[in-house]
């Protein structure tokens, strides 16, 4: 790093909070309006005194061209715009003023002799080069070696009578002729003068803008200062502070309400995470504490202890930790993975129908039938999916009285699988509640008989995760679970 670049560093340093880059970006903005505004003005003013300039020049050459038309000579200090009459066989002007005497015209005339008469009444505009002669102290002007539109109009000496020529000094077949110059300086000045004003009240205005724009902002980011520090005060432990939401309707109540709603659903997670790991932990606790006592008691009287009575409890308590570890690592790799991008055509019908033949009735007397007719085919997981499908099969098996019968139909767009069970079923407003982790019902569908209370959670978690759904439908006798998932179209070449 060189000398320099800390100091050029501190010269790219640009305002941090929304307030002064607001006001900066307001501030430029009107800036560069203000400038093209001031550049139309000044050309428009410019072009506007120029033609004042020109006008008056105009007028002041017809009142000439009058008043020698009266056989009048004019006084040199009566008219404000520089002027010359010249004749044709004459060395001196005949009649000069509004600073041209400063090039000395009394002893030359200053513009050209007319070398052939002009109709008069005519005007003619052309730009004409003014000899640098006389004293450069007393031209005021500057009209000496510059260059000017001149306008000028003859006089018709053979139309006047002979006393009026001979008042003006010129002879009867003299050429005369009347010069005006236009003189830019007011044009100039005027704009000048516009420009200074312009600056000082854009400089002004600049300020001001800046200055309400900034403290606007302010005001209005108010709110957003509010929600700011109140939302710095949420923490893990509280999540249930709210913001204020504000009455006006704008963005920022809208900012406010999403707020709040993102905090209700963090509140909500995070309530839902506490029962989670409370019922987890009871869930734990209960075999733990029964395959405890049993080794203790085995322990404190081995030779009153029946072994293999023991072993065997000890044994159906660790599956069942060992069946409840298992779910929560599925639910707990479920809510971080996302779906595969390229999954697999799974028939659904096949795997019911596999499931069925397979799945074991040893233990009592229960029927287990699937009626499927077509391919049921959809995009997803075969594990996941039979993951799902011996949920419900096994929910469905601890409740039901004799039978469970599996169906499996296409209908349009979905594939919809039911599971009913002729047990003692479950209450409409339990229909929800099933569903989620660890929910005791009454004595009748508790998880006595070897559930973990996670078995319909995961299903209804892989059912959506696959873009379906998972609802009880109600029925008079036991329970009917229905899935619907999307059907997978047949591709090309398949």
């Amino acid at each position: 790093m060189t000398a320099t670049e800390p100091r050029r560093r501190r010269w790219r340093i640009t305002p941090r909070s929304v307030r002064a880059r607001t006001a900066l970006a307001a501030a430029s903005a009107a800036a560069v309006i203000l400038v093209a505004i001031g550049w139309w003005l000044h050309h428009d003013v410019y072009r506007q005194g120029t033609r004042i300039a020109e006008s008056r020049a105009e007028q002041q050459v017809w009142a000439l061209v009058d008043q020698l038309n009266g056989g009048v000579l004019p006084a040199q200090k009566s008219i404000v715009l520089p002027y010359e009459v010249v004749a044709s066989g004459r060395r001196t002007a005949v009649a000069y003023g509004g600073g041209m005497d400063a090039l000395d015209p009394g002893t030359r005339h200053v513009l050209p002799t007319p070398t052939e008469a002009r109709e008069p009444g005519v005007l003619t505009i052309i730009p004409l080069r003014i000899p640098e002669r006389g004293s450069r102290s007393r031209d005021r002007l500057g009209l000496g070696g510059g260059t000017f539109t001149v306008m000028f109009a003859d006089v018709g000496v053979d139309r006047l009578s002979k006393d009026k020529v001979a008042a003006l000094g010129v002879t009867s077949d003299a050429y005369l002729r009347v010069y005006v110059v236009v003189l830019p300086k007011t044009a100039e000045e005027i704009a000048r003068t516009t420009d200074l004003l312009l600056l000082r009240a854009g400089l002004v205005g600049l300020v001001l803008i800046g200055a309400a724009v900034y403290f606007t902002v302010r005001r209005s980011l108010r709110p957003v200062e509010a929600i700011r520090v109140l939302t710095a005060s949420v923490t893990a432990n509280d999540p249930r502070e709210r913001v204020t939401v504000p009455a006006t309707g704008h963005e920022i109540a809208a900012l406010a309400t999403t707020i709040n709603s993102t905090l209700q659903r963090l509140d909500d997670a995070a309530a839902q995470q506490r029962r989670f790991v409370a019922d987890a932990a009871h869930e734990l606790r209960s075999p733990l504490t029964t395959l405890l006592a049993s080794l203790e008691v085995a322990l404190a009287y081995p030779e009153r202890t029946d072994w293999p009575a023991a072993a065997t409890t000890a044994a159906r308590q660790t599956r069942r930790l060992q069946a409840l570890a298992e779910d929560l690592l599925l639910l707990a790799r479920l809510d971080t993975r996302t779906p595969t991008a390229d999954p697999d055509t799974v028939d659904l019908a096949a795997l019911a129908s596999r499931l069925t033949e397979q799945y074991p009735l040893a233990e009592r007397p229960l029927t287990l039938t699937c009626d499927s007719s077509d391919p049921a085919p959809a995009h997803g997981d075969p594990d996941e999916y039979e993951r799902l499908l011996r949920n419900l099969v096994d929910n469905a098996a601890r409740h039901a009285a004799h039978r469970v019968q599996i169906t499996v139909r296409n209908e349009d767009d979905w594939v919809v699988l039911t599971v009913h069970d002729d047990g003692p079923g479950v209450p409409a407003e339990d229909a929800e509640r099933i569903f989620e982790r660890f929910v005791r019902l009454d004595d009748a569908r508790s998880r006595d008989h070897g559930g973990t209370g996670l078995g319909l959670a995961i299903a209804r978690d892989l059912a959506h995760r696959h873009r379906g759904t998972l609802t009880l439908t109600p029925r008079t006798l036991g329970a009917c679970f229905r899935l619907c998932l999307p059907r997978a179209r047949a591709t090309a070449g398949k």
